[in-house]
């Protein structure tokens, strides 16, 4: 980063092949601009590097890629960081690389993949935290309790995010237009521009009614009800609608009112208690995948594995034989 008071350092023109690759993700497999940037920083990153021996991307070994790999775990060393840091942000990088070369080898750019051989590290997946159910219906109970408009849309928001797993960006950013008939069902762009249907709890569906008929309490002086799109609308923010930033703080405010942790309660684990609730409670994890949202559903099979960390500590508190003499 440019210290203040000087221009910012201009970067180079990223290689034709690399735009490419890029503009890949973005038209074939409908990649967000986050996901896009991601893959742009750490292809650049590894660009950079051999730029000082004077090699080219496209032409990459196997060897260039090691060397890259140990000079990246000497960097997180030198910054201090974590062992788990080093492995996810190696592990990330060795990812880009590998979609990188995939498609320079589809595209009849390469003969061969150098990354083939290279193994990614090893590394611990930290289960989410996740709320119990009565303290879901703790925070709620907490966060109608000042009444006034501020209550009323807190509480709308924690019933919709908690009845339908949405992401916190997907949930702020709800058009009015994705109110489905008679509340039942929200309908969802996600990521890469996928929809789904999200089903409306009864709950959900009251708190909505109860907040909409506020929700004009939140639009900016002089704007008019139909002058503003979006569901959750802000006075302040740039966008339009409340910001995720502004739910986050919300959030840590119940939680202290709710003699909870701040850092336990958060947009992303009312998600994770909404999909290992309904696992809990005998739904499937294909309908759970789909309702988060998930194009792979490995990535859901996670809540599975809390539960099962949930039961064998019920097991540890409860068996007879499982204490200690």
């Amino acid at each position: 980063m440019a210290r203040p008071g000087r221009p910012k350092m201009k970067r180079d023109p990223l290689p034709e092949i690399l735009v490419a690759f890029l503009d890949m993700l973005t038209a074939e497999r409908g990649a967000a601009k986050n996901t896009r940037d991601a893959y742009e920083r750490d292809i650049r990153d590894f660009n950079e590097f051999l730029k000082e021996d004077g090699t080219q991307l496209e032409t990459a070994t196997t060897g260039d890629i090691e060397d890259y790999l140990e000079e990246l775990a000497e960097r997180n060393h030198a910054k201090n960081k974590g062992d788990k840091t080093a492995v996810r942000t190696i592990a990330r990088r060795i990812s880009a690389l590998r979609q990188f070369y995939g498609f320079l080898l589809t595209e009849g750019k390469r003969s061969d993949d150098p990354t083939s051989s290279i193994e990614s590290p090893k590394q611990t997946r930290t289960l989410p935290k996740v709320l119990t159910e009565d303290e879901v219906s703790t925070l709620i109970k907490v966060a109608g309790e000042p009444g006034g408009p501020e209550a009323i849309r807190l509480v709308a928001l924690l019933e919709i995010l908690y009845a339908t797993g949405l992401r916190v960006s997907e949930l702020v950013g709800l058009p009015m237009s994705a109110i489905g008939q008679d509340s039942r069902f929200l309908k969802v762009k996600g990521k890469g521009g996928r929809e789904r249907i999200a089903p409306m709890s009864e709950p959900a569906r009251k708190a909505l009614k109860q907040y909409c008929d506020v929700r004009k309490r939140f639009l900016a002086p002089g704007q008019k009800v139909e002058e503003n799109a979006w569901l959750f609308p802000s006075r302040t923010s740039q966008s339009g609608h409340l910001t995720r930033q502004r739910f986050a703080q919300l959030l840590k405010e119940l939680a202290r009112n709710a003699d909870m942790p701040e850092g336990k309660v958060s947009p992303h684990v009312l998600r994770h208690a909404f999909a290992t609730h309904l696992l809990k409670h005998g739904a499937d994890l294909r309908s759970v995948q789909k309702m988060l949202g998930h194009a792979d559903i490995a990535t859901t099979q996670i809540y599975t594995q809390i539960l099962e960390e949930q039961k064998q500590d019920t097991v540890k508190e409860n068996h007879p034989l499982a204490k200690e003499a």
